[in-house]
């Protein structure tokens, strides 16, 4: 059975969540004493800590596959869309979108789909669409990070789009930084959505409406070279 621990991220909104309903709950003893609106709201502050503690969980050891010719899922939910795009901020030419929509119910940490250098990170402020919209790539709050793979000439774009809902992006890389595949890429809170672009040709190894797993899905393989085999 797999064991799961807290986040870093949620430490303080569960310490803030959790100072807030206290205040709340002893104010409502001293003024309410047995009353049922006590009951009511000491109910639903139990189910509030309980969310979050299950939402900020993080598998506790690192399981992530990794290889040198795959790319593996960056977040845990369902594959919304994979078409041939064009991409605009970085490559500016056309891609393969792969785009991975997480519920308020999966593990929202986001890891890196391959090994390799940083090559371009960006923040972008914007709306706030429902997170499985079309648009939402372009025109929501997002951060996009590109990963160039130190051995093939493969560079992956990974963009972290707000929802509806979801108001946090958290990046942690930083340009010229060497990353390894599945290590932690940033993390989104509350309901979000993981754009990954890819090149023309690459193999994508899952289908729509598939539930992918972060860092254990093979999501696409990259097209090896006669001269590097």
């Amino acid at each position: 059975m797999m064991k799961y621990s807290i986040h870093k991220e949620g430490f303080k909104m569960l310490l803030v969540c959790g100072l807030v309903l206290l205040v709340v709950n002893l104010t409502l003893d001293y003024l309410l004493p047995k009353s049922i609106w006590l009951i009511l709201t000491e109910l639903f502050s139990g189910v509030a800590i309980l969310f979050l503690i299950f939402f900020f969980r993080i598998p506790r050891k690192n399981i992530a596959l990794q290889n040198d010719h795959f790319v593996i899922a960056p977040a845990s939910g369902k594959i919304v869309a994979i078409e041939e795009v064009f991409e605009s901020e970085y490559f500016k030419d056309k891609r393969i979108q792969v785009s991975i929509f997480m519920s308020p119910t999966n593990v929202h940490v986001n890891l890196n789909p391959i090994s390799g250098t940083v090559k371009y990170t960006k923040y972008h402020p914007g709306k706030y669409l429902v997170a499985w919209h079309p648009k939402s790539s372009i025109k929501n709050e997002r951060h996009t990070t590109v990963i160039g793979h130190n051995e093939h000439d493969m560079d992956i774009l990974v963009r972290q789009i707000a929802g509806k809902v979801a108001r946090k992006i958290k990046n942690y890389l930083d340009e010229g930084e060497q990353v390894l595949q599945g290590k932690e890429l940033g993390f989104i809170k509350l309901g979000s959505r993981v754009d990954l672009f890819l090149p023309l040709g690459t193999k994508i190894n899952v289908k729509l409406k598939e539930k992918v797993v972060g860092g254990k899905t093979l999501l696409a393989e990259m097209m090896v070279c006669d001269d590097e085999v």
